[in-house]
């Protein structure tokens, strides 16, 4: 009898403390020295009992009220307690915000003389240890997509040149159901590590709040226990989806225990099928995964009595955030410092930024149709992707001296010399067909206009005729006539006198 007192006693100092205090359950536990899953069930047989607050009502001051209303069933001999559908309780406790205390309350309701809590508990341990390291993980729905490559692959060979190449899978399987979406690549690269992800993303119609990769370069460029650093192009993609990624920790098998078992499960039931067919293309193998891939997701899971379709459809399906309006487009990054002229290379291009961004270091995000650049996370610039080599240099990124110089063309450089004269309209045109581009002879056409304004147009057409007699096509030669007035100076042949004849004096026959 003392033994049942003191029980009451705790249950009255737990309540008091939850309802009195507010502490939580585990505080409440530490307090009074008993464990947490007591806590649980004596507060869950409240919320059955319909007690929310502190004092108690008065007819519960007697420790038999109490107990009556607490433990009904107490001292009742009970042949059979009815045995929880545990692998509904498993599928349940995927369900966000579900937990064992209250599956347990809505068993109890359905089945007054039933398992108390700790034994619930302990009953599902017992069912749970029965399962693979992987399903004894409870992971919530819509919560985590494990993705990695598998070790094994299939060969492909080549029709044209007999090339044997081998198709691995990428794998990736949402955490809750086991749901699985397969893809044989070529290559674990970024580009191909990128649209598998896109790919998935659409197989599943929809976005957890997680991915977990395994620490390949593609996906993380440093591995760190604590703080991994993604690659760029890997987290742009997060961002587009809205997903975070959290890569397995190094040396932590359970963090890929479930990617692990869909890679053996995906090696086991289409590659296994596959290993005597002979593919002369990736899309051959696509072809033949599909509807294996099909089948491994209607085949019902053992101990859950569920295929990992019908869990996708009832548990992950409905709490997967929705898929953007685009799907990503690969972008690949790259750090680059801006050249003294103001312009980033990206692929063989340049591209122009502001020009005050001379010397600082920048980051670039190009796709196939654009480039963008960066600086401390803003973007600075953009352009449409060029794949030739050559410049892109946008007017508002100039400095105002460079800007009045970039709205000439040839075609209006010679416009202009023709309306000076026909002397310094051939002389621009000579200036701009000796550069190696016209665009490198703007600057020296530009100073013999502008020397126009200080000397007038009839000094100046007669500056150039001179120049190019002379072969002289700069800027420098025309300044120097008009500077000294030699474009009037009559131009006189020095006359040189024959050589006399001497022994010495070698003829024309000489070299023949």
């Amino acid at each position: 009898m003392a033994q049942e007192r003191l029980a009451v006693r705790k249950l009255r100092e737990v309540l008091r403390l939850r309802f009195a205090s507010k502490l939580s359950t585990r505080n409440i536990a530490t307090s009074l020295g008993i464990g947490n899953g007591t806590v649980c069930e004596y507060l869950g047989r409240a919320r059955i009992a319909g007690v929310g607050g502190w004092p108690l009502p008065a007819e519960l001051d007697d420790d038999g009220a109490l107990t009556a209303l607490f433990f009904p069933d107490e001292g009742k001999a009970i042949a059979h307690r009815p045995e929880p559908d545990w692998a509904q309780v498993h599928r349940e406790l995927k369900r966000k915000g579900v937990t064992k205390l209250l599956l347990w309350e809505e068993y109890l309701a359905a089945n007054p003389g039933g398992y108390q809590y700790s034994q619930f508990c302990e009953r599902y341990g017992r069912w749970q240890s029965v399962l693979g390291v992987t399903m004894r993980q409870e992971h919530r729905a819509g919560e985590k997509l494990f993705v990695d490559f598998s070790g094994d692959g299939v060969e492909v060979v080549d029709g044209d040149s007999g090339e044997v190449r081998v198709a691995k899978l990428f794998v990736a399987t949402l955490g809750a159901s086991s749901y699985t979406y397969v893809e044989p690549v070529y290559s674990e690269g970024l580009a191909t590590w990128v649209g598998c992800h896109v790919r998935a993303m659409a197989f599943f119609g929809g976005v957890p709040e997680l991915v977990v990769p395994d620490n390949l370069k593609s996906g993380v460029t440093r591995a760190h226990r604590y703080e991994p650093e993604e690659n760029p192009t890997y987290a742009n993609l997060a961002r587009h989806y809205g997903f975070a990624i959290l890569p397995a920790r190094p040396r932590r098998p359970r963090d890929k225990a479930k990617v692990e078992a869909a890679v053996l499960v995906a090696e086991r039931w289409i590659l296994a099928v596959l290993r005597n067919r002979r593919f002369s293309g990736l899309h051959e193998v696509r072809e033949a995964i599909r509807p294996l891939l099909e089948k491994l997701n209607e085949r019902p899971m053992r101990h859950v009595g569920r295929s990992r379709r019908q869990l996708y459809e009832e548990l992950e399906k409905p709490v997967l955030k929705a898929l953007p309006v685009h799907a990503y487009e690969l972008a690949f990054w790259k750090k680059a410092r801006v050249h003294p002229d103001y312009h980033v290379e990206v692929e063989g291009h340049l591209y122009s930024v502001p020009y005050s961004l001379a010397h600082k270091q920048v980051e670039a995000r190009y796709t196939e149709g654009s480039v963008e650049v960066f600086l401390g996370g803003r973007r600075v610039a953009s352009h449409v992707r060029k794949h030739a080599k050559g410049y892109t240099t946008l007017k508002e990124h100039m400095p105002t001296s460079h800007r009045a110089h970039a709205e000439w063309t040839p075609e209006r450089l010679l416009t202009w010399a023709e309306k000076t004269g026909p002397s310094t309209a051939a002389l621009v045109q000579g200036l701009m067909e000796r550069k190696p581009h016209p665009e490198q002879g703007f600057r020296g056409a530009l100073g013999v206009m502008r020397l126009k304004d200080k000397y007038g147009e009839a000094r100046l057409e007669k500056a150039c005729a001179r120049a190019v007699r002379h072969r002289a096509y700069s800027y420098k030669s025309v300044a120097a006539i008009l500077q000294h007035h030699l474009e009037d100076a009559r131009e006189e042949r020095e006359e040189k006198p024959p050589l006399p004849a001497h022994e010495n004096v070698r003829g024309p026959h000489y070299y023949h």
